[in-house]
């Protein structure tokens, strides 16, 4: 999760959100590079005496400088189209996820069992509460889901739009009323991961967090038979 002064990107979790990041980082380096030397061109413009009375054209320069950034927009956009491409693919899910958004909670099921469905409230923590807890990330009941595992998401909603999202499993999908919009995760440690709607849904937008608790394939099965 996001702490104080923190300005990097969080910690990834599974496969492809750690392509994302590497994607920011290729993406970073190629703008560092051009802003250098474009500050270092107009640097140099403003300050050189030299003068040219019989300049009229430059068919080179223009060459240059047209096919440079478009070799540069090359870089840049096929990596990022391996990467949307992996985003959207989807191979034998283990099991599926349906999370519906409301105002202002989010209801899950899973599908692939019987009677296993329940509503995710925020926690509405007081100042006089137990420090170690998250306030305004905490909810009363959580996602449980196997770790190293394909795990499908589908996501809708009953009322307006909302967004499901959690940074750290890089996903981030609409909730859109009348639509079912699917993707999928991969965790690949254990742990608890945060997110938050990211729609601005109406008064209480931000207080419905999403909680997921990443755990092993065995305790994920005897949580399903003890909920069950």
């Amino acid at each position: 999760m996001a702490t104080w002064s923190n300005f990097n990107l969080q910690n990834s979790a599974s496969p492809l959100m750690e392509q994302i990041i590497f994607f920011h980082d290729h993406t970073l380096i190629i703008l560092i590079m051009i802003t250098i030397l474009v500050g270092y061109l107009m640097m140099n413009l403003f300050f050189n005496n030299y003068i040219n009375r019989f300049l009229l054209e430059g068919q080179m320069i223009e060459l240059i400088w047209t096919i440079i950034p478009t070799i540069t927009l090359i870089f840049i956009a096929l990596p990022s189209l391996r990467l949307l491409y992996l985003l959207d693919e989807l191979n034998n899910p283990l099991i599926t996820l349906k999370s519906i958004g409301h105002q202002w909670y989010w209801s899950y099921e899973y599908s692939d069992f019987n009677n296993v469905e329940f509503d995710s409230y925020m926690i509405n923590y007081d100042n006089q509460t137990n420090i170690n807890n998250f306030r305004l990330l905490d909810v009363d009941n959580r996602i449980i889901l196997p770790m190293n595992n394909q795990i499908r998401i589908m996501v809708t909603a009953t009322d307006v739009i909302h967004s499901w999202t959690i940074p750290s499993l890089g996903v981030k999908i609409d909730a859109n009323p009348g639509r079912l919009n699917q993707t999928n995760l991969f965790i690949n440690r254990p742990g608890i991961f945060f997110g938050q709607c990211s729609e601005i849904c109406g008064a209480n937008h931000s207080f419905m967090p999403i909680m997921v608790e990443s755990i092993s394939i065995k305790n994920f099965i005897n949580w399903i038979n003890n909920y069950s």
